[in-house]
């Protein structure tokens, strides 16, 4: 397996501990009762502010997952894994982890940089794979 499909392997990991994080928070905000419900209405109770961050940066990385993804398969399919593109990787998953805390702390303008790194590592990557 090559460095940039481990990097995703990792990558589906943080997305699921993601939701996991996000759904603990939810269902102590909301409560159990309409957790478990088929959610026809609005819950009684109001997400917390963290579990609406939670919930955005659960959203951001599925956004980023895509570019992700199509970065390695072009990389990995075209046979042009090199350091460049495993660093790349490894950045992109780094700047994702980080991301998770930046936005749910609401520090600014971290998030965002923090954000940054991982789309230009993410587009590097293809970059690379081109040339």
């Amino acid at each position: 397996m090559t460095p940039e499909l481990t990097v995703l392997a990792f990558a589906l990991l943080l997305q699921a501990a993601q939701f996991v994080a996000y759904s603990i928070r939810a269902n102590l905000d909301v409560g159990p009762g309409y957790a478990m419900s088929a959610r026809d209405r609005e819950p009684s109770r109001p997400i917390s502010e963290l579990g609406g961050r939670l919930l955005r940066a659960l959203n951001n990385h599925f956004e980023g997952l895509t570019l992700f993804t199509a970065a390695v398969v072009i990389v990995t399919l075209g046979d042009q894994s090199t350091p460049f593109t495993a660093t790349c990787a490894w950045t992109y998953l780094g700047a994702r982890i980080l991301y998770v805390p930046a936005y749910a702390l609401g520090l600014r303008p971290w998030r965002s940089v923090v954000w940054m790194v991982g789309f230009i590592a993410t587009f590097a990557m293809v970059i690379a794979a081109l040339l």
